[in-house]
């Protein structure tokens, strides 16, 4: 969805030729490490089929098969370039060490469009900051372009650091504090938040997770709150009734018993 209005500046302005290439994972929440002999789209595969449930339609991460892919072009043709588009967002600061990863042998070749911080004019021509590359205008696209820079040295150096540290800590959530610093905590950070809209009644599960969407704006998605919806019935800190492989409008959840004993705190 981030990527929709690039895809129309692309169409319309000739400045803005290239191939767009997707980044579809949510690389902010999730194991990051793999076991042995386990391919890093196999993991993610993995965990996303447990949050989205499909037997049907089971979620295939290729993510890295097509970035890799994006290496061979890079080493087939010397003048190509890549530019990575960056919102202040965690996914997006995740996405770029992820790549920095695999792609800074093109170091030469690598830019990076980081819209944090920046002024930009709504549709109706109204000064915002925006959260996500999604949010901006083609036409504000095309003038985002100019801020393009080349990553440097110092930076692939301390950021594929940076990117080792939050692998090796394997947290289940990553929030952005700042900059490009990602902090890590444990998968049920968000649950106090996901509480506080629960009663003793039956709701809708798409109604709590837009209530907290709504009011916290927690940058994860929906599908992984309805997940840890599911995931705190499991342990018996809510009730669940419906199905729980469709949609979040087919569940409902409410507080056990009287609630008595269901804690909930937010993060700070």
């Amino acid at each position: 969805m981030a990527a929709e209005p690039l895809k129309v500046a692309i169409t319309t302005d000739t400045s803005m030729a290239g191939e767009l290439i997707v980044v579809k994972d949510v690389l902010s929440v999730g194991p990051l490490l793999k076991g042995e002999g386990q391919k890093f789209s196999e993991l993610r595969s993995l965990f996303w089929q447990q949050v989205v449930i499909s037997e049907k339609n089971p979620i295939q991460v290729d993510d890295l098969e097509r970035l890799l892919q994006t290496g061979n072009e890079l080493s087939k043709n010397e003048q190509a370039v890549i530019w990575i588009w960056m919102a202040p967002l965690p996914a997006d600061v995740c996405m770029y060490y992820w790549v920095l990863k695999y792609l800074g042998k093109y170091l030469s070749r690598i830019y990076v469009v980081n819209i944090a911080g920046l002024p930009f004019l709504d549709e109706d021509g109204k000064l915002f900051f925006p959260k996500s590359i999604g949010d901006l205008q083609p036409r504000e696209l095309v003038k985002a372009r100019k801020l393009a820079r080349l990553v440097t040295p110092g930076e692939l150096e301390v950021d594929t650091d940076e990117w080792r540290k939050v692998e090796a800590a394997n947290a289940g959530i990553r929030t952005l504090e700042g900059g490009k610093r990602l902090v890590g905590h444990g998968e049920d950070y968000y649950d106090g938040q996901l509480g506080s809209f629960i009663s003793h009644q039956y709701q809708k599960a798409s109604r709590i997770v837009a209530q907290a969407l709504g009011k916290f704006g927690m940058p994860t998605g929906d599908l992984y709150l309805g997940w840890r919806l599911r995931r705190m019935a499991e342990a018996g800190k809510l009730e669940l009734q419906g199905d729980v492989t469709k949609a979040l409008k087919d569940f409902e959840v409410k507080l056990p018993g009287d609630g008595t004993n269901a804690q909930f705190s937010l993060p700070l």
